[in-house]
């Protein structure tokens, strides 16, 4: 290969990196799912397309997806907030594990009756099409501008990092027992390859993420390196856990759990960092992966593969999201919505070149019906998934983002920074004198800077538009900090005052007394609860913001949660709507 053809490579690469990023605009408005458009990109640089590259290396497109999907489940992982744990943990675990078999072993004799394969291949088609792309999901939810309620958001959130690693163990397993052929030992195989795949996983990712996490907190290090240590390592610890034959996916989404939960410096750096280059990831991996196929290929497997994705869609995820969530007590409307968000992505393409890589028959049919099987999930899941949660009532109004602001660590201080955040108009802030704003155990208002001049007698000052206010605070203030002075959100599809309703009632209200006031019955096991404790039992002692109960002409609805306790509750009347 000529200098030529090597310049030649990086200006093409680039090009169609930027047409990918500028395409991000026209996708966030016509409701488009990002991921589609990037495969399509590759698809047209390919041989088949206008581009006319021949790309054919699956050992470089396996080394390249597996470091880009490692990247973006760290960055998932970093995202991921442990106070999302109190209501979708035990769920999304029971998705990610259970969840993916059942949906593997729906599938995989759909492919075994549909292609008249072996069982064995049959199943390892529907292990490598077992796994979700939530995060995909979620990139379409934030560019359409939808809120879920937290039970439904994070389950996804949690399963999107968690399901991978039982795809994966369940591939590499089925692709071990072909190769084993007629061993009478397959039963131990997977038990043992569970064992270590999963234990290896968890040990490696709780070991290493503390460790990581302790040197981000402990070294002196010029802040631009902060997110290149968090990388690195991150990256280190998948590669010693599959180097020991462990899920590696399993151990940097752990580790990135650990780092992301972690008061550190230079954190907003780290996460911005990280944001971009898992972006730059997927924008590359699907690229690549578009280049990899050739579309003339997929016409003899178009009918087989639309009847295997009819299967996973319509059939396999739902019931596979009924029975995992069949012990947490689920609101239908939830169950379908998950149901309907098993989006198919980059693991199962990448997945899809394992059977290549270890030598076994027909590699080729399976690499090119998984990849049909996700463009087919992209196209019809992927433009659908924003209306769908309207169309369940999934949506809540938009909270006020956490706004961005300025931040300086405090030398021998960890836990302490000074904040400077803008003030903005309709914000708590805005109006408010420097005394009655709320602040958060622990944080000290230093000053006030209105056009570039630090105000004298800050404490009796009215905020105004564009003041800029120094605060002293730990890490753990910045939330309440941040809905302070957060901008007053808005959604062109739901008004707060519409959805929460026209009163707001104190949780220890009793519920006998709403009763009397507004003509409904009550049974007699509830009449001395508070609304607090009627709500509680109504959800399994685990309600969310945007739950509602329906009592003759009336709908409570959970208004604000703080900890474990409902905070105020929203009374609506039905016959206002």
């Amino acid at each position: 290969m000529t200098i030529e053809v090597i310049y030649q490579y990086i200006f093409g690469a680039a090009i169609l990196a930027l047409l990918c990023v500028v395409a991000s605009v026209l996708t966030r408005r016509i409701g488009a799912p990002i991921l589609l458009v990037f495969l399509i990109f590759g698809m047209l640089a390919g041989e088949d397309g206008p581009g006319g590259i021949r790309f054919d290396d699956f050992s470089l497109a396996f080394l390249f997806g597996n470091v880009a999907l490692a990247i973006i489940i760290f960055d998932g992982g970093l995202g991921t907030r442990k106070d999302t744990f109190r209501v979708s943990l035990k769920p999304a675990l029971s998705l990610a594990t259970f969840g993916v078999i059942a949906t593997a072993a729906i599938t995989g004799y759909a492919a075994h009756v549909i292609l008249d394969l072996p069982w064995q291949e049959g199943l390892l088609i529907g292990a490598i099409v077992g796994s979700t792309d939530a995060a995909a999901v979620f990139g379409l939810l934030r560019n359409a501008g939808l809120e879920l309620k937290e039970r439904t958001g994070a389950t996804l959130e949690i399963e999107s990092g968690s399901n991978d690693p039982m795809a994966i163990f369940l591939t590499i397993t089925l692709v071990q027992i072909l190769q084993l052929s007629g061993d009478d030992n397959q039963g131990w195989t997977i038990v043992s390859e569970l064992l270590r795949q999963m234990g290896l996983g968890l040990a490696i990712g709780f070991a290493g993420g503390y460790l990581l996490a302790q040197m981000l907190r402990r070294l002196s290090l010029p802040s631009s390196l902060y997110p290149l240590l968090a990388l690195a390592g991150g990256i280190s610890l998948f590669g010693l856990t599959t180097l020991w034959d462990g899920s590696g996916f399993l151990a940097i989404f752990i580790a990135g759990v650990m780092i992301g939960n972690t008061s550190l410096p230079y954190s907003n750096d780290i996460h911005r960092f990280h944001d971009g280059i898992a972006w730059l990831s997927q924008i590359g991996m699907f690229l690549m992966l578009g280049l990899l196929i050739t579309p003339s290929n997929l016409i003899p497997i178009i009918v087989p593969a639309v009847a295997i994705a009819f299967v996973l869609i319509f059939i396999a995820r739902p019931l596979a999201v009924v029975v995992s969530l069949l012990p947490f007590h689920f609101p239908w409307r939830e169950q379908m919505f998950i149901g309907w968000c098993g989006l198919r992505g980059a693991v199962p393409i990448i997945l899809a070149l394992f059977p290549s890589l270890a030598g076994l028959e027909h590699t080729q049919t399976y690499f090119e019906l998984v990849f049909f099987v996700v463009l087919i999930s992209l196209v019809l899941q992927g433009w659908t998934i924003a209306p769908m949660a309207r169309w369940l009532q999934i949506e809540l109004p938009p909270t006020a983002k956490e706004p961005e602001c300025l931040h300086l660590p405090i030398k021998h201080d960890q836990d302490k920074e000074l904040l400077i955040y803008p003030v903005f108009a309709g914000s708590r802030a805005a109006g408010s004198t420097v005394d009655r704003i709320p602040a958060s155990e622990g944080s000290q208002i230093v000053g006030v800077i209105r056009r570039g001049i630090l105000l004298d007698e800050i404490h009796q000052q009215k905020l105004m538009h564009d003041d800029q206010v120094m605060i002293l605070a730990t890490s753990s203030a910045r939330p309440a900090l941040g809905r302070v002075f957060a901008p007053a959100a808005h959604s062109p599809f739901l008004e707060s005052d519409h959805f929460f309703g026209e009163f707001v009632l104190h949780p220890e209200a009793k519920l006998i007394d709403i009763a009397q006031a507004y003509g409904f019955d009550v049974e007699p096991s509830s009449a001395a609860l508070t609304v607090e404790q009627y709500l509680a039992n109504q959800f399994h002692g685990k309600p969310v913001v945007g739950d509602h109960i329906k009592l003759g002409l009336v709908k409570l609805i959970v208004r604000e949660i703080e900890g474990d306790h409902i905070k105020s509750v929203g009374l609506k009347l039905r016959s206002s709507k």
